[in-house]
């Protein structure tokens, strides 16, 4: 059984901005993405713009961009997320563990097909990122297929 139990309290405004994708469940539409990053800015609807961007196959191949959008349906469960890059169909984006200081991120889905680990830095600490996954099997993710992302250096 999947914990999909997420945070307690967002700031949207400590959110917002670039953070580095550092491990994923591997899914069609990141196919061969290197090098991604998130960044999260506000739109003037109030909604949430999310840029996706990375590489294909290696950190010098061609740049893929994504928009969509983000809103948070309920302000009382500010960790469970709607995001949409297809017109109006919206997918979960569940924050499931972030630090105090907003360095890292763990997102989940209402299903386990979904998974990041995301980090304001293009690397992550080995004991940052162990602890991450930890949590994440304690929580019922099957990591065997979790996929660590090529990042620049800083």
């Amino acid at each position: 059984m999947l914990d999909k139990t997420t945070v307690k309290e967002l700031d949207l405004n400590r959110y917002l901005g670039t953070w580095y994708e550092i491990a994923r469940f591997p899914h069609s539409f990141e196919k061969n993405m290197v090098g991604v990053t998130a960044t999260y800015s506000l739109r003037d609807d109030g909604k949430i713009r999310v840029l996706n961007q990375g590489y294909k196959n290696t950190l010098n191949g061609e740049l893929s961009v994504a928009e969509g959008k983000a809103k948070i349906p309920d302000p009382s469960e500010p960790g469970k997320l709607k995001v949409s890059f297809f017109w109006i169909f919206y997918g979960d984006y569940n924050v499931l563990e972030l630090d105090e200081n907003y360095q890292y991120v763990m997102i989940g889905s209402s299903t386990d097909k979904y998974f990041w680990i995301l980090s304001r830095t293009p690397q992550m600490s080995p004991e940052t990122y162990e602890m991450l996954l930890e949590k994440a099997r304690k929580r019922g993710y099957n990591l065997d297929k979790l996929v660590k992302v090529s990042q620049k250096e800083n």
